[in-house]
């Protein structure tokens, strides 16, 4: 189990986009890296092709880029501050992630 899942809503700790706020589109590189939509965005020149479903037009294309996994934190709601993530095993035997500050489970 990740403490860092695709769907999550992250705060960026630390690099160019320090402050700012996101979904976690895609886990990468198992579990190293995340890609946050909006941000790290680079520029990228991307070639025509034609023969693609749907085609592809060529130009300079946007695109998020990969973020190291410990330069974001898991976002509370509550706190509205990012937080740490841990685990708590249930009576039923079930293991949920929840937030360190407050104890409350991260998927609601």
């Amino acid at each position: 189990m990740r403490k860092i899942r695709k769907g999550d809503q992250v705060v960026v700790i630390a690099g160019k986009d320090r402050g700012r706020r996101g979904t976690v589109l895609q886990v990468v590189e198992e579990g190293r890296r995340v890609i946050v939509e909006g941000i790290n965005v680079a520029k990228k020149h991307q070639r025509p092709n034609p023969n693609a479903v749907p085609p592809i037009e060529g130009g300079i294309v946007d695109k998020e880029m990969p973020i190291a996994i410990s330069n974001v934190m898991v976002f509370n709601p509550k706190t509205k501050k990012g937080d740490r993530v841990g685990f708590q095993v249930d009576e039923d035997g079930v293991k949920r992630r929840v937030f360190k500050s407050t104890g409350e489970p991260v998927d609601v």
